[in-house]
């Protein structure tokens, strides 16, 4: 009778490590798409679009949902609400392009936004896993780069359910899988670059401490962009004292 007691307490204690294990993971993948949305449009100039995060109940969340969560992720744990520039697709975007350049040559910038937008919605959408996957190999000491995150891993790190959306985008891109899957590759590039960013990684990490550290269910739009701005200009002030310092 002591040994099973002994034995219920360890994966007592097993079971309560995987779920802190999958609360950080969902916090960080959602922190990372919020980053995306307000920092990657902010470097890229595109207009302020109100989200807000939404998440189930931590406290009911069980061990098939954190097991369940690495290969679907189906946005009954947590989502970003809002912050996609797009909201409706088009069938193709080259036969958008041509009419609206049929009669007006001044739509040209307003194809070039277009696709600005376009491009940062599916950037946004990569972010999220990635942050997922830069947490799991800071957490196990492990390298993160392009050979071990590539886009096929991503399902790994709760992606599935943003490739299966950047893949609706993609299909309106080009009808060809070859320029489909060159485009994809060109943005992961992208997305993988904006979370390997030292500065972006910081305010990644803090509002996905936050998250942990509020139990909130709903994260409102002004409370994570002040956060993420704060961030962004104390790890920038950072570097300006350190580098004052160095020059002497």
């Amino acid at each position: 009778m002591v040994l099973n007691m002994k034995r219920n307490k360890i994966i007592e204690a097993l079971s309560q490590d995987k779920l802190i294990e999958h609360k950080q993971r969902v916090a960080f993948h959602e922190a990372g798409h919020a980053a995306g949305i307000h920092l990657n449009n902010k470097a890229r100039q595109l207009p302020p679009i109100f989200f807000k995060i939404i998440f189930k109940d931590m406290g009911g969340v069980t061990e098939a949902d954190a097991m369940n969560y690495q290969t679907t992720h189906d946005d009954c744990i947590a989502r970003v609400e809002g912050g996609r520039l797009i909201e409706s697709l088009p069938p193709s975007i080259d036969s958008l392009v041509r009419e609206l350049t049929r009669h007006n040559d001044a739509m040209v910038q307003l194809i070039n936004d277009y696709m600005m937008a376009f491009e940062a919605d599916i950037i946004n959408l990569l972010i999220g896993p990635l942050a997922e996957a830069k947490h799991v190999a800071e957490t196990d000491d492990e390298l993160f780069n392009h050979q071990l995150v590539n886009l096929k891993a991503l399902k790994n790190y709760g992606g599935s359910s943003d490739l299966a959306l950047a893949n609706e985008y993609l299909q309106s891109f080009s009808a060809d899988k070859q320029q489909r899957d060159q485009k994809l590759d060109e943005l992961f590039s992208v997305a993988f670059d904006f979370v390997n960013n030292d500065a972006n990684w910081a305010a990644i990490t803090r509002l996905a401490n936050y998250i942990l550290g509020n139990n909130k269910n709903i994260i409102g739009c002004e409370e994570i962009v002040s956060m993420l701005d704060e961030s962004i200009d104390h790890f920038q002030n950072r570097r300006i004292i350190a580098r004052s310092y160095q020059n002497g």
